[in-house]
């Protein structure tokens, strides 16, 4: 909760036309995945109150499908609206959601122990105690003219995913490998026009006795090309020979590798799945990988899970994660905030204050009569020495002691009396009820939960006839598509309060009247390029 977040810390990639300044990031847990299984983990580690940043570079396995099925519940949804429903979920606990792509991960030392720094596209990276692979894998498809292209639509692996669909439809299967015969039994109880293509070498008699008396057509040949229509129905298989095999459908079953590649520093490998079809990672009962700290979870251990098999994968892997961290800090007797260290290391550096009060501030209560002000997300102190220095009764809280001590040490350098206090507004009762006249809270990174905790924190402290004073950045900018291949955000808005949530809050209370919530040009003087403000102002009753 701390001042000037966004004016500082978020990076330019939207325009990708400014100068960007990275940053690094600190969380208890970095997700490198932001698919079923990644948000699964990183749903039960937000609701242990841990700081968590997922890096999802947007490039899901079954992106190609129109709809995913077998997920109870979801049967039928499309699977880019059950990672948009996931993410808001997640986001709804203070989980950070960052588009953007993973070069690299090492291990590095700390003076707080060892950590993971995990470099993204763009110069940004995250330093996280503990690490969840969700990368999935690469379904690395026969070299088959247009079968790329038919893949995920036409061209299917999966008949739990796509069977019913296809289902009394005319289905040729390309069998590459011994493995690719391993579906067989279940697409032929699906349809009663079954076709297997198989490679010469795989033609074993005795088994093409077993399939041909079941009433399956067996073809020994070679694909060379998917024939398909202009809407890019599939319409059969061309084969090297010339032959033509009529089909409305192809099932392939590809070999298979995890995208662990980013890993390789750390010693992260893979090994053969048990079908030897293709190579995962090997895990503990925890979802621990032989590197230690390095959890993986999804299809990148286990190829043949589906969605929600994945996703329940990921939920149980958050939880072992959850309580491996809560042994480390057990032992170190340390309960520290969700985002304290991320902030804290922030203010570790170069002081981030311009030195001038927010001018949205000096508008909104320039003319007030002072009185006792609170001043919420303090940072090092910008607007609370503004204040002090009118007469108001100043208590600066902030998630980070270090951005209060430098604000300390200001405030005695020009002789004022401000109550610097380190509070979560996520925490039990952070701020005295009822007292305060003005309570302020500009650009503050305060992490969202469901029942709007910090909201209602605030607007409890504010007195009878008090204002509340809320300002944040339009996040429409910052919600504008980049290319993960050559950036990545730093920051993501939306696991954050934002003014909208407060004007929610509010305009639906008797006891308050929201008297300002509007989009408005940022003050004369502000060093950012953010162009645009939201700013709310609410009296209580």
């Amino acid at each position: 909760m701390s001042h000037h977040t966004h004016q500082h810390s978020e990076d330019h990639s939207h325009g990708q036309a400014h100068a960007q300044r990275t940053m690094e990031r600190h969380a208890d847990v970095a997700v490198v995945g932001g698919s079923a299984a990644g948000l699964g983990a990183a749903l039960q580690l937000g609701r242990q109150r841990r700081s968590v940043i997922v890096v999802d570079c947007g490039t899901p396995r079954n992106s190609p499908a129109a709809h995913m099925h077998g997920y109870l519940g979801h049967d039928g949804l499309p699977p880019a609206d059950l990672i948009a429903i996931a993410r808001e979920e997640v986001r709804r606990y203070g989980v950070e959601v960052l588009a953007g792509r993973v070069e690299q991960v090492e291990q590095v030392e700390q003076v707080d122990g060892r950590r993971f720094r995990v470099e993204l596209t763009g110069g940004h990276s995250v330093v996280a105690r503990r690490i969840v692979v969700a990368t999935g894998i690469v379904d690395e498809l026969p070299e088959i003219e247009g079968l790329a292209g038919a893949w995920g639509r036409g061209v299917v692996s999966c008949p739990f995913c796509h069977g019913f669909e296809l289902r009394d439809r005319r289905i040729t299967i390309v069998a590459t490998h011994p493995m690719a015969l391993h579906s067989v039994p279940l697409w032929r109880h699906l349809t009663d026009r079954l076709t297997i293509l198989a490679s010469p070498e795989l033609i074993d008699e005795e088994v093409v006795g077993r399939l041909r008396g079941a009433g399956i057509s067996v073809v020994a040949g070679e694909a060379a090309s998917i024939a398909t229509d202009d809407g890019g129905n599939v319409l059969g298989i061309e084969l090297r020979d010339g032959q033509r095999l009529v089909a409305d459908a192809i099932a392939v079953a590809p070999p298979f590798r995890p995208r662990i590649a980013p890993f390789a520093s750390l010693g992260l490998t893979a090994g053969p799945h048990p079908s030897d079809a293709g190579t995962c990672v090997g895990v503990d009962e925890t979802g621990e990988t032989a590197v230690p700290g390095v959890y993986a979870a999804g299809n990148v251990t286990d190829p043949s899970l589906q969605v929600l098999n994945a996703a329940a994968q990921g939920t149980r892997v958050g939880a072992m994660v959850a309580f491996s961290l809560a042994d480390d800090d057990l032992d170190r007797a340390d309960r520290t905030s969700s985002n304290q260290a991320d902030w804290d290391h922030r203010y570790s550096g170069s002081p981030m204050w311009s030195g001038n009060p927010n001018g949205t501030l000096v508008a909104e209560v320039d003319a007030m009569p002072p009185g006792r002000a609170l001043d919420v997300g303090a940072g090092e102190g910008g607007d609370a020495v503004w204040l002090a220095e009118r007469g108001w009764r100043v208590t600066a809280a902030d998630i980070s002691q270090r951005g209060l001590d430098r604000l300390d040490a200001e405030a005695r350098r020009r002789g004022l009396d401000i109550d610097c206090r380190r509070a979560d507004a996520n925490g039990r009762d952070p701020f005295e009820r009822g007292a305060y006249d003005l309570v302020s809270a500009f650009y503050a990174s305060i992490p969202r939960t469901p029942d709007d905790r910090a909201i209602h924190a605030m607007a409890d402290a504010v007195a009878a006839s008090g204002t509340l004073l809320v300002v944040g950045h339009d996040l429409t900018p910052m919600r504008s598509p980049i290319d993960p291949s050559v950036a990545s955000r730093a920051f993501d808005p939306d696991a954050y309060v934002r003014v909208d949530d407060v004007a929610r809050v509010l305009s639906n209370h008797p006891g308050w009247k929201v008297e300002l919530h509007e989009r408005r040009e940022r003050p004369a003087g502000a060093a950012t390029h953010h162009v645009h403000d939201v700013v709310l102002r609410a009296r209580r009753r």
